[in-house]
């Protein structure tokens, strides 16, 4: 399950951290050190379905949720089945 808690934090943390020059994966680790146990993923908000409604967005980023509890990780709306995020940076043109 993915609290309200975590949401107000990645969202905070990408805020805090726009502009910055760090990869993906950088960033992700870092989002990963700050919410122990949540899955992390970060990607360009291109990369996500344009169908997909988001559990959480700022000007810098989009939340979603991913359910890992199953041999493969699915995008989900179900906050309790979640078990990790996708961050879907705004404006990324990786």
């Amino acid at each position: 399950m993915i609290n309200p808690q975590t949401i107000g934090q990645v969202l905070t943390l990408m805020a805090r951290d726009a502009g910055s020059t760090l990869l993906d994966l950088e960033l992700a680790a870092h989002l990963r050190e700050a919410c122990p146990g949540i899955s992390m993923t970060v990607c360009s908000e291109d990369d996500i379905p344009p169908h997909l409604t988001a559990a959480a967005s700022n000007a810098v980023c989009a939340l979603y949720y991913v359910d890992g509890r199953g041999h493969c990780h699915t995008l989900t709306t179900d906050a309790e089945a979640a078990t990790g995020l996708v961050v879907a940076r705004r404006g990324d043109d990786a």
